[in-house]
């Protein structure tokens, strides 16, 4: 019989995520993951397969973990959702820049494809989400155009977010974007 565990998986997934989110998949080793979560390599192997297993776990954390914010979902549904999303999503908080999830794309050819079809299940939702608040808002060309705008907006937002020296991110840069979309 093996030794019980004495650490909790999302304790793990917590304390793994900002490596992995400082560094990227490919520069994260399992040494600093031991040193980051106090879980050492038979541990994180017990519960993860392996590094790969530990990275998509990390990232649908962090995606779950979004989603309870429910910026996109408040009633009722408009341009004040959108901007709230814009001005909230990507984090500027220590080490952590950016979108855990934008910030991952950047290596999606060497990440799992399973990495891949998190990341892409959850812009498609985000896609949706934010269609639904424009819709409400009647635009003069069609929603699903506009959010993919606005998708690719804050992908850029999350990736200039990692600039050195960090800039805070601008909000007139987000107010002079949320004023041009009103008008389309």
């Amino acid at each position: 019989m093996g030794r019980p565990k004495n650490f909790s998986r999302e304790e793990v997934l917590e304390k793994a995520m900002p490596v992995f989110w400082k560094h990227g998949f490919a520069d994260t080793s399992l040494q600093e993951l031991e040193r980051a979560t106090g879980v050492n390599k038979s541990g994180l192997y017990t519960e993860f397969r392996d590094k790969e297993d530990l990275f998509v776990a990390c990232l649908r954390h962090y995606l779950e973990s979004q989603g309870k914010r429910g910026l996109l979902t408040k009633e009722p549904l408009g341009w004040k959702n959108v901007e709230a999303f814009l001005k909230n999503g990507p984090l500027n908080k220590g080490e952590q820049q950016g979108c855990f999830s934008v910030n991952s794309m950047r290596e999606f050819a060497i990440l799992p494809d399973e990495a891949y079809g998190v990341v892409t299940e959850n812009r498609a939702l985000l896609q949706r989400l934010l269609a639904m608040n424009i819709e409400a808002e009647k635009p003069k060309i069609a929603a699903s155009a506009i959010a993919e705008i606005v998708l690719s907006f804050f992908s850029g937002l999350c990736i200039e977010s990692n600039l050195k020296p960090r800039k805070t991110l601008s909000s007139r840069k987000i107010d002079n974007f949320m004023t041009a979309l009103r008008s389309l």
